[in-house]
This record gives C-alpha cells, sequence and structure tokens, in this order.
C-alpha cells in the first residue's frame, strides 16, 4: 500500500518521447492485424447514399426481421417517457414499438450464414406460385380450343347451306339486276325531263304571277320575269345547235312570248296607277317596285313612252295647281304667304315666281332621278355638267320640260307686266339680270330647246329692251339739258352726279350677277352697251356744254369743265374691272382735251410774262428781214418784255396756275401746268438762240439777254421752274418735230414745244 500510494519516480523527457513513439507503433500493427478492426473499417468506409445500396439493405432488412414477440413496448404516461417491462402478453394500450436482438448481431449472423439458402428458397417459392398460375391458363385454353373447334364446324354448315342457296336464287338475282338498270335508266330519264322542265317551262304559280290581276306587283312578280327572260336566252341557245329549230323549241318561245308581253302590260298598267296617284301628292316619294317597273320598261321603250305621257300629264296639271296656290294661297296654313302679296316689291316679286319655278325644277330632277334609279352627282342645280349626255338624261331633260310647261304662261304674263310697269332703269336692270341668271340657270338644267328656256329668253330680251329704253331715254334727255353757264363752278353738275351715280349701280349689279365662270369677251360683252348708251351721251353733252361755256367765260373754263367731268365719270369706272376699254376710250378724249388745254394754258402764260408779242415776231419772222428791225422784236421792246419775264418769275403763278385750280384732278394740275411751263422753257431758249444770231442784228445780244432773270441761261430757267430732270429730255429734241405737235398723249414737253 506504501508503495502503491508513494510517489512514482518522473521519468526523463527523452524516455518519455522513446516511450511514445514505441506505444504508438505497437498499436498500428495490433490494428492492422485485427479482423474486427478491419471490418469497422469497410463497414465505416461504406457510401451508403448510392439508392441500389439503400434498396438492397432494406430487402435485406425485410428478409430478416426479428420475429414477432421480440418487441419492447415502451408505454408514454403524462408527458414523460418511462421504459416498460418487457411483455409477452398482452401490450399496454399506445405504445412504442422498438425492435431488440435477443443476441447482438443475431440478425447480420444469420443472414451471412443462410443468405444463399435463403434466396434459392424465395426462388423456388416464386417458381411454385408461377407454375400452378400457369396450369389454370392452360385448363382455360384448352377449353377455348374445345369451343373455336365447335364454331369452325358450325361456319362450314353455315357456308355450305349458303351456297346451296345462292345456287337456288342466281336467276332471281339476275332478273332484280336488270330490272334495277331499268329503273335507274327511268330514274335519270325523268330527273332530266324534270330539269328540262323546270329550265325551260314555268309553274303554274309563276303564270299566275304574271298575267293574274290578282297577284300584285312584287318581288314574286319580278322573279317570274326574270326565269322568263331566261328561259327564252337558253332557248335561243338551245335552237342555235346543228339541228336547228325544234317543235318544243319554237313551243317554248311562243308561250314565254305571250307571258312576258302580259307581264309588260301589267307593268305598264301598275305604273299609270302608281303615276296617277303619284303625281298628284306633293311629297314625292318613288317606291323600290316603281324603280324596278321602269327598269323593265326600258326594254319596251313604247311602253315606257307611254307611261311617262301619263307621268307628265299629271306632273303638269299638279304643278301648274300648286304655282297658283303659291301665288294666290301660299303654303299649308298660309305659310308661306302668297307671292302676289309682294307685286308691291317688283324684283322680290319675279324672284320669289322664278325661284318656286327653280325649286320646283329641283324637286322634280330629284323626283326623276329616284325614278330611273340615278345616283346623284351632287350637282347643284343649273351649275355646269361636265358627264356626257346619257338617255336617262334626254328622258329627264324632257320630262322635266313638259312639267314645268304649264307654268310658262302665267309666270309669262306677271313678268312682263312687272317689267313694263317699271319706271326706274336701276329696277329694270336688276329684274333683267335676274331673269338672266336664271335663263342661265334653266339652259343648263333643262336644256336650251326647251319651252320654259324659251319663255324666260322671252322675257329677259323684253326686260333688257326695256332697260336699255329706259336708259337710252334718260342718257338722251341728260344730252339736250343745258347748265347754268353763269354759274363759276366748274365741277360735274349734280345731272352729271345722278346720272352717274345710276351708272354706279348698274355696274354694281352687273358685278353681282357674274357666275365666275364667264372669259373675258363675255364679261366685256354684257357691259358694254350698256357703257354706251350711259357714257357717250354724257361726254357729247359734256363738250357741248364747253363750247358754250368757253364763249360766256375764259376759254379755259370749258376745257377745265370737260377734264372736269371726264376725269369724274373715270373715277367711276375704275372701280370695276369690266370696265377697261371704256377707260381707255374716256383716257384718249383726256388726253386730246388735256393738250388742247395746255395750249391754251401756255398761250396765257406767255401773255402773262410778256414774252407773248416776241414769240409771235419769232413765229411770223419770214427771215428777208434782221428780226431786231421787225416791230415787238426791236432792243427795245425786246428789253420791255425779259423784264417783263422777269418779274412775272419772281410770282406764284410759277409754282401754281390759278386758271387751274378748279382742276378737281391735282395730279392733272400739275402735269398741264408743268407741261405748259416746259413750253414756256422752250420758247424762251428760242429766243434766246434768235436774238444770239447774227443774221438778226443785235448789238450786244450777251448783254441785252444778261441784263434780266434768267440772264440767256436755259438751264437756269428749268431750275427756276422746278423740271431741272427735263432739262436734258426737252434740249435733245429737235425743232423738226412740229408735225407732230397733236400727239394724243399730251405729256411730252419736248413734241408740244415743238409746235411753236
Amino acid at each position: 500500500m506504501a508503495s502503491a500510494t508513494s510517489s512514482p519516480r518522473r521519468p526523463s523527457a527523452s524516455a518519455q518521447s522513446e516511450s511514445s513513439q514505441s506505444d504508438r507503433r505497437t498499436v498500428s500493427a495490433t490494428q492492422s492485424r485485427n479482423p474486427v478492426s478491419q471490418r469497422l473499417s469497410k463497414v465505416l468506409g461504406t457510401n451508403f447514399d448510392n439508392e441500389d445500396t439503400r434498396q438492397a439493405l432494406r430487402t435485406l432488412s425485410d428478409l430478416y426481421a426479428i420475429p414477432r414477440g421480440k418487441e419492447v413496448h415502451i408505454v408514454v404516461d403524462d408527458g414523460d417517457d418511462e421504459l416498460g417491462q418487457e411483455s409477452f402478453e398482452t401490450p399496454l394500450p399506445a405504445p412504442t414499438i422498438v425492435l431488440v436482438e435477443s443476441v447482438p448481431g443475431e440478425s447480420a449472423a444469420r443472414a451471412r450464414k443462410n443468405l444463399r439458402r435463403d434466396m434459392e428458397t424465395q426462388l423456388a417459392e416464386g417458381s411454385r406460385k408461377f407454375l400452378q398460375a400457369l396450369g389454370e391458363v392452360d385448363a382455360k385454353l384448352c377449353e377455348l380450343q374445345i369451343n373455336v373447334a365447335a364454331m369452325r364446324s358450325s361456319c362450314d354448315e353455315a357456308e355450305t347451306q349458303l351456297a346451296l342457296t345462292n345456287e337456288s336464287s342466281k336467276l332471281l338475282l339476275e332478273r332484280a339486276g336488270s330490272l334495277r338498270d331499268e329503273r335507274q335508266e327511268v330514274e335519270d330519264k325523268k330527273s332530266i325531263i324534270s330539269l328540262f322542265l323546270a329550265r325551260f317551262t314555268l309553274s303554274e304559280a309563276e303564270i299566275d304571277a304574271l298575267t293574274s290581276r290578282e297577284v300584285p306587283i312584287g318581288q314574286r312578280f319580278f322573279q317570274a320575269m326574270d326565269k322568263t327572260e331566261r328561259i327564252r336566252e337558253d332557248c335561243r341557245v338551245l335552237m342555235a345547235g346543228e339541228d336547228g329549230s325544234t317543235r318544243a323549241g319554237l313551243e317554248i318561245m311562243a308561250s314565254t312570248s305571250s307571258h312576258l308581253e302580259q307581264g309588260y302590260e301589267k307593268i305598264l298598267r301598275y305604273c299609270s296607277t302608281e303615276f296617277r296617284n303619284l303625281g298628284r301628292d306633293s311629297q314625292l316619294e318613288v317606291s323600290p317596285g316603281i324603280k324596278e317597273a321602269i327598269l323593265r320598261l326600258r326594254k319596251r321603250p313604247e311602253l315606257l313612252t307611254e307611261a311617262l305621257t301619263i307621268l307628265s300629264e299629271t306632273r303638269q296639271a299638279t304643278l301648274l295647281s300648286s304655282f297658283i296656290a303659291a301665288l294666290t294661297r301660299g303654303g299649308p296654313s298660309g305659310y308661306p304667304r302668297p307671292i302676289e302679296l309682294h307685286a308691291h316689291d317688283p324684283l322680290r316679286y319675279v324672284g320669289d315666281m322664278l325661284a318656286w319655278v327653280h325649286q320646283a325644277i329641283a324637286a322634280e330632277r330629284e323626283f326623276l332621278e329616284s325614278i330611273f334609279s340615278l345616283k346623284s352627282d351632287g350637282r347643284m342645280v343649273g351649275s355646269v355638267r361636265n358627264a356626257p349626255q346619257s338617255e336617262e338624261e334626254d328622258w329627264m331633260r324632257e320630262l322635266m320640260d313638259l312639267a314645268v310647261g304649264k307654268l310658262c304662261v302665267p309666270l309669262k304674263l306677271r313678268v312682263q307686266q312687272t317689267v313694263r310697269s317699271q319706271e326706274s332703269s336701276i329696277v329694270s336692270y336688276k329684274i333683267a339680270n335676274l331673269l338672266q341668271f336664271y335663263l342661265m340657270t334653266m339652259r343648263r338644267t333643262i336644256g336650251e330647246q326647251a319651252l320654259l328656256s324659251s319663255t324666260l329668253k322671252e322675257i329677259t330680251d323684253i326686260a333688257y329692251r326695256v332697260f336699255y329704253d329706259s336708259i337710252e331715254t334718260q342718257s338722251l334727255a341728260l344730252a339736250r339739258s343745258r347748265f347754268d353757264h353763269d354759274d363759276p363752278s366748274l365741277t360735274p353738275p349734280h345731272v352729271i352726279l345722278d346720272h352717274a351715280q345710276i351708272l354706279r349701280e348698274v355696274m354694281q349689279v352687273y358685278q353681282s350677277s357674274l357666275l365666275g365662270d364667264e372669259d373675258e369677251d363675255e364679261i366685256n360683252a354684257g357691259i358694254n352697251q350698256v357703257l354706251d348708251i350711259m357714257i357717250d351721251p354724257v361726254v357729247q353733252m359734256c363738250i357741248t356744254n364747253s363750247e358754250e361755256k368757253a364763249k360766256l367765260r375764259p376759254r379755259w373754263d370749258g376745257q377745265v369743265f370737260i377734264l372736269n367731268c371726264l376725269c369724274y365719270l373715270q373715277g367711276v369706272l375704275a372701280a370695276f374691272d369690266f370696265t377697261t376699254q371704256k377707260q381707255k376710250d374716256l383716257q384718249t378724249i383726256l388726253n386730246k382735251r388735256a393738250k388742247v388745254l395746255t395750249d391754251e394754258h401756255r398761250d396765257s402764260i406767255l401773255r402773262d410774262a410778256g414774252l407773248w408779242e416776241i414769240t409771235e415776231a419769232i413765229v411770223h419772222h419770214a427771215g428777208e428781214e434782221p428780226l431786231s428791225r421787225i416791230p415787238a422784236a426791236q432792243p427795245a421792246d425786246l428789253q420791255r418784255s425779259l423784264k417783263n419775264f422777269s418779274a412775272w418769275l419772281s410770282g406764284l403763278e410759277v409754282v401754281q396756275s390759278p386758271r387751274l385750280s378748279q382742276l378737281i384732278i391735282q395730279k392733272m394740275h400739275t402735269r398741264i401746268h408743268q407741261d405748259a411751263l416746259a413750253r414756256l422753257a422752250q420758247t424762251y431758249r428760242r429766243i434766246c438762240e434768235e436774238v444770239k444770231n447774227p443774221a438778226n442784228r443785235y448789238e450786244a445780244a450777251a448783254t441785252l439777254l444778261g441784263s434780266e432773270r434768267p440772264f440767256g441761261q436755259v438751264h437756269l430757267l428749268w431750275q427756276i421752274f422746278g423740271l431741272e430732270e427735263r432739262e436734258r429730255e426737252e434740249e435733245s429734241e429737235s425743232e423738226d418735230d412740229e408735225s407732230d405737235g397733236d400727239d394724243s398723249d399730251g405729256s411730252g414737253s419736248g413734241k408740244e414745244g415743238s409746235e411753236e
């Protein structure tokens, strides 16, 4: 005990290390030779994740399961697990079974020992079960073979019986086959005949639809007519074969022709009845039956003509009655009011009547388009129709003309009475233009040869004739009128102003009546006659009165007066594009009159400036005697004239002439005055040239001219007149242009100056 309890002696570190290495080598050698260790290493190294291995283990587990009765039952009570005792009798309620081997490793050892034998035993048991099952199948197959043999025997007997039956019924079958063929042939012939009859004959119902008065016109009737026409067309094809016409074909054509004619007669009676009823209605609505009936009757022009004749007669009476009612009674319930209530207003009265006729034409055309099944082209009534003419268009124009034919007489009487009773030329012209507009509209709608177009043409000519007579009477009265020549005013008198106002209103009416599709020649042709009638007498009257005014007053007053009148008339015409030609004619007269006034103004300026006498002496100088020896051209007279001219240059008349102050056109005032000043400058230049000419024998000519303004300097005179921009042009003019002094333009100062 003492030695056991005493502290052992601690070995050294090297001794301990050698001892541990020696122990590890001993343990390693012992483990390599121990089979249990090897088996354990193998078991631990096995991979149980392989599905085949796990399945094999489950199979072995089922095969070598612990026999029943060697279980350990564990009863769970109050939440605590208690190990129960082994029980070999009745187990406790709701136990948990845990299999426990009596000897550890017993199942594994038994499996290693008896595995081959157990497998062979299992295979042998399975083979016995398989042989037992096959034995039962073999027994069933034997029974089936017996049944099949019995069935074959029965089939052989039935086949023998069938052969005997076929042999005995062979003749009967042959007879039945021939009868079947004959029946099929008969059926085929029957089918062909039925198809032929259905294609080339009419049924009783279809014949009744075509001929009977009891069957109304409708879809059934038109289908029967279509079939009849189709039969006739097919029959013509059938009869056009090599064999020629057949009796059946001729009979079919004869019967269908009779039925078809009866159908057309029925359509004619239907259309006649419908047209008589339809024509009396104010609301024109065409049914599909009438449209289809008219479409059918187009194949029979004579029947269609008869039906449309009835329609036109009915529409004539209806429209005439409606027109008279619109004139006298007005519309339903008095609205719109009767047209004749506005007879005091001639323009509205005529316009309402023409508008009613125009509206009736539009409604009639829409009605006829529905009858002939024509699609409206969206064209307004009266606009230009670009579409080619067709048979339907000709029918509609003729029917529209017939429908409104009876309206021509009352319309013509009322319009003529209204036109002839007018005293105002403006109202007459407005009515004439209104009639002209509706005349063009009706011509484009129902044609130029229509009765309504002819009537409108006649009353339009009457209206224009009344208007032309009216303005011609006014113009002649104006031309014969005389003005107060003592009146100092040179502006256009009131009679001309009133006449110009009438002219302006006439042109405004004409401009508003243009449709916009006329060419320039048509526009000018419509107004030139009016302008000639209303302007030419006024121009002549102005010329006559200006001459008389010139006798009593300064002569230039007459020219100023006529220029004012002509300029005023030209201003009235300038507002309208279609008066270009007349404006040119007036401008020609204005230029001539302006030239005359320019000549007179230039002479007046020469007298006022004191150069008239010297100018006359120079103009009438024959050249035989020096100019300085002629009276009024002698140096003293010349000096006096130049002094007066210098004094005149300092006055206001150089800028503006009092004689032209009454010109209403300032531009013309300026032009005439400048032209006269330019001629004065030309005259002064000629005076200077003649004075400087040695042949005229003026002593100290330069001193004589330089003593007074403009000191013999022509260019200085141009500057004083404010015309220096025209100096070069005037100086370049040749004095040989005196023959051109009557130039119509009247604005060229060089040519006008050459007249001197």
